[in-house]
């Protein structure tokens, strides 16, 4: 079942690529792009002077029709590729957690399985949700392309039993709701990230990121949807971090907090998410800035992921072991 996993992970990160591929395709070629609107301009702009023009509305009602609805086709094989990329992701989590006989998120390589699947879930029902802004597919599908590759090569670890410091019913429930949350916060920063980039766009900004701001959905689309899903996700984090931790941490250690890395980090992170619902709660505060703290959060929950696992010392150090 170990072996199956290790299969099943290859299989679902290339199936991610590949509709990350289909995203971008529609992304660099449909109707808002530069691509697009080349391949669209009108005739009389691509012949010569002097030069006979056939009727412009008619060509263009020809030749639309087709190439729109091959883009169309594009982005719905993207986002069915997602779906059995999710599917494969199931599987390799589940036969990981068979193969190893307990919840499979014991170490790093697993937490990572982990919140990748909850991120690929919430992206699906944000999709489900709001069609519209399927485009953002492409950011989404780099997020858990670059998350499973990291994992793979630098954090995977063999199957084992659990150290006996996670041997707890603690184990499931303070992981699983940072696991949650995780996942929804990694999602989430792709619109915040878009958001950023779209409204860059919209003041005259045409140089490289904000060129992708033409094809995302509308700025206020963007930041709502961060806002949304930044507001689900701090509770759980909280939850998860400040009062189920501190729990299980007396349970294990006898103390609730002894600012070890990780507590340290996580207790950083969620300052800085709670800084970031109060600015975007602050009328005078623009949003903007209010998000531009939601990715400062996010990159404060990358070194908690990986720098704290991989470059300090602490009594969750177990993060790396089977």
């Amino acid at each position: 079942m170990a072996e199956l996993s290790n299969q099943l992970m290859a299989v679902t990160v290339v199936a991610y690529l590949v509709a990350m591929v289909c995203y971008a395709a529609e992304y660099a070629f449909g109707d808002k792009s530069h691509i697009g609107r080349a391949a669209a301009r009108p005739a009389r702009q691509l012949v010569g002077a002097g030069a006979p023009v056939v009727d412009e509305p008619a060509v263009a009602a020809v030749e639309e029709a087709p190439r729109r609805d091959r883009d169309v086709l594009l982005g719905l094989a993207g986002v069915a590729l997602t779906w059995l990329a999710f599917a494969l992701h199931i599987g390799t989590v589940v036969t990981r957690g068979v193969a190893a006989d307990r919840m499979p998120w014991g170490n790093m390589y697993e937490f990572i399985l982990a919140v990748t699947l909850v991120g690929s879930a919430v992206w699906l029902g944000v999709l489900t949700r709001k069609p519209g802004v399927r485009h953002l597919g492409l950011f989404a599908a780099l997020a858990l392309v670059v998350m499973l590759g990291a994992a793979g090569l630098i954090a995977y670890t063999p199957v084992g039993p659990l150290v006996p410091a996670l041997n707890s019913w603690w184990y499931i429930i303070h992981v699983s709701t940072i696991i949650l949350s995780s996942g929804i916060l990694l999602v989430g920063a792709v619109p915040a990230t878009m958001f950023l980039i779209r409204s860059g766009y919209d003041r005259g900004r045409r140089s490289f990121p904000y060129t992708l701001g033409a094809k995302a959905p509308a700025a206020a689309t963007l930041e709502r949807l961060t806002f949304r899903m930044h507001a689900f996700a701090f509770p759980l984090f909280t939850f998860g971090a400040l009062i189920a931790g501190p729990l299980w941490a007396e349970a294990s250690w006898g103390r609730y907090w002894g600012w070890d890395p990780k507590e340290v980090w996580a207790f950083i992170s969620w300052i800085v998410y709670a800084c970031y619902l109060h600015a975007r709660a602050t009328p005078s505060v623009k949003r903007t800035v209010a998000t531009w703290i939601a990715l400062l959060g996010f990159a404060t929950m990358l070194m908690n992921l990986f720098g704290v696992n991989l470059f300090f010392e602490g009594l969750h150090s177990y993060a790396n072991a089977g």
